[in-house]
């Protein structure tokens, strides 16, 4: 049975591909350093509330409004002795979304200055991505 955010966001991908015709569905991934949360909103709707990690002291995630780029269902760190990065969407150079193990992490800052999320969030958030043809990552 998928999960109520999965569905929530499932919900909301057929709505907006329903109403809005051949126009893409404006995804935006919100997140907020402080809280260590990021919200999910397909045309100013939202579709899903997730925990992240964000980087530890001594590291940065950079703050701003940016597109996605890259994507790769499986990526490994070059930089970092080849840890596991699922579902990463690149959006700075090497900053990404990804999905992490760590999950007992999430909801506190933890990382090198990616974004990390539970990896099943990373996979719908992957996927979300790709059926709407990219998505706008802002950052505070």
């Amino acid at each position: 049975m998928p999960s109520s955010s999965l569905l929530r966001i499932a919900v909301f991908a057929a709505f907006a591909l329903a109403c809005a015709g051949p126009a893409r569905a404006d995804v935006v991934a919100q997140v907020d350093q402080s809280s260590q949360r990021m919200r999910v909103y397909i045309d100013g709707m939202l579709a899903a509330d997730w925990p992240v990690s964000t980087a530890r002291r001594g590291f940065v995630t950079p703050s701003g409004s940016y597109r996605v780029g890259l994507m790769a269902p499986m990526w490994r760190s070059r930089k970092y002795h080849g840890s596991p990065m699922p579902h990463a969407m690149f959006f700075r150079g090497g900053y990404a979304i990804h999905g992490t193990y760590a999950v007992g992490q999430l909801g506190r800052r933890a990382s090198h200055g990616c974004i990390r999320l539970h990896p099943g969030h990373a996979r719908d958030l992957f996927h979300l991505t790709r059926a709407h043809g990219g998505t706008r990552v802002v950052i505070r």
